[in-house]
């Protein structure tokens, strides 16, 4: 059987930009799954089994570094 990799994007406008989320596994239960936030050229990367609760985690680190660094 051939293993085809998939991919979910996720394109969030905001006023200043758009956020991309790449979302790659979580297809079976309790698989690993990881999900990359894009914001500008800041990358956050977080991995974990519960795919709304890893989606979450990824954009609480973008909102965190965009409230703590104004430049991006």
């Amino acid at each position: 059987m051939k293993k085809t990799k998939e991919m979910e994007v996720l394109f969030l406008p905001t006023e200043k930009g758009t956020i991309k989320l790449y979302v790659f596994g979580f297809k079976a239960p309790r698989s690993l799954g990881r999900v990359i936030a894009t914001y500008h050229d800041v990358t956050f990367e977080v991995k974990g089994y519960k795919r709304n609760k890893t989606i979450i985690k990824a954009l609480a680190q973008v909102h965190e570094a965009i409230v703590n660094n104004q430049d991006i």
